[in-house]
């Protein structure tokens, strides 16, 4: 792709897939919010902070014992 701009050879048109290569769905989407941030729980509304490398729905809420989700 000359330019990587999603034509294609010699600018013929758009390419399947629309140019966005093996990426595909962009920048992380709904996920891969980065470091920083905290868990919530979504029943009694505690939050705490996030650790790297531990996802929120893994870690049960301290108050109620419900599964943290990502705020």
């Amino acid at each position: 792709m000359p330019g990587g701009d999603g034509t294609g050879p010699d600018g013929q048109g758009p390419i399947a897939g629309g140019g966005r290569g093996r990426r595909g769905r962009g920048l992380g989407g709904g996920f891969a919010q980065g470091p920083n941030g905290e868990c919530r729980c979504p029943n009694c509304g505690h939050k705490e902070g996030h650790q790297l490398g531990v996802p929120c729905y893994n870690k049960k809420c301290p108050k109620c014992g419900s599964p943290m989700t990502r705020a």
